[in-house]
């Protein structure tokens, strides 16, 4: 880890992120009840380095993950200077938290959120993250909450953010192979600047945003019965969510070109996952019906 060598912001960035790991960690260990967090820290060769917190076969949740990671480099990696050709060559420290959370009931749905900080210098910083909703099964009621609450904390701090956050979602998490989105959606950031305190206490805030975002829509779907049918679906969605991590996530590319842990990379993904040659669901069936949940949709004016 860089330490103290860190710059006034990087430093406050780096708290941000390993707080919020440390309560999001508690919350979700509460909440379950039963599951608890493996611990594991990890260095890349004295550059840096983080700790993953991972959680398997709990009560509710069949796989989640927080994980927090403080890297520096020599040189910005290629994604990066090719959208930041003033930051190409130069070295920079990057600092994140993200939060995958894949629970065991068919019916509730897949989170996803997190946030991050890239500096090069005190003038040439942004911050980025965001959070998404990902169901098996499409509940309107949920929908509306996820996005509400998401607007809500968007609108604290700028009215403009949240219609143009969530259209970057939409955009950003599509499967342009599947012809559909991941899933809901939520809202979406990248390289916001405009005055760090400005930007570093809308992420603070975000932070506190994620589980009345969610928690509520699990509490609804956590116990519901299911079989083997629902349970076969959840794994054939889970695919997708799969197939959209490993082929278009940034994320992914980025910790794999800064030669990151792989097992922190991959802890996105879902413990189980399933894929059948040209499944389809039969029509009318509440699986054929998640088809309208996976494209854009206006849910703060949904009645």
């Amino acid at each position: 880890m860089k330490g103290e060598t860190l710059g006034e912001q990087e430093s406050a960035a780096a708290r941000l992120m390993r707080t919020a790991q440390h309560d999001l960690v508690e919350a979700l260990t509460s909440y379950d009840g039963d599951g608890e967090f493996r611990h594991a820290e990890w260095d890349r060769d004295g550059l840096g380095g983080g700790t993953a917190r991972v959680m398997t076969d709990g009560r509710v949740f069949e796989r989640a993950g927080v994980n927090v990671s403080l890297i520096h480099g020599s040189e910005v990696p290629p994604t990066i200077a090719k959208a930041m050709p003033e930051a190409a060559g130069q070295p920079y420290t990057a600092t994140g938290v993200s939060v995958v959370l894949h629970p065991r009931n068919p019916y509730a749905p897949s989170f996803h959120a997190n946030f991050r900080y890239f500096g090069v210098s005190s003038e040439l910083w942004w911050f980025g993250g965001g959070c998404d909703l990902t169901p098996s099964y499409g509940f309107d009621e949920d929908a509306v909450h996820f996005h509400r609450t998401l607007a809500a904390w968007c609108d604290r701090h700028d009215p403009s953010w949240y219609p143009a956050w969530k259209k970057e979602c939409d955009e950003y998490f599509a499967i342009p192979h599947r012809g559909e989105t991941r899933g809901i959606g939520g809202v979406f950031f990248d390289r916001l600047t405009g005055g760090f305190d400005r930007c570093y206490a809308l992420v603070a805030d975000g932070v506190r945003t994620l589980l009345p975002a969610y928690l509520p829509i699990l509490d609804r779907r956590r116990d519901m019965p299911y079989g083997e049918r629902e349970r076969t679906w959840q794994l054939l969605r889970r695919g997708r969510y799969v197939e959209f991590n490993l082929v278009h996530d940034r994320g992914t590319l980025f910790g794999l070109q800064t030669r990151g842990n792989i097992e922190a990379i991959l802890m996105s993904l879902p413990p189980l996952a399933r894929w059948e040659f040209a499944h389809q669901p039969e029509p009318g069936t509440p699986e054929a019906d998640l088809a309208r949940f996976l494209r854009p949709h206006n849910w703060l004016a949904h009645a």
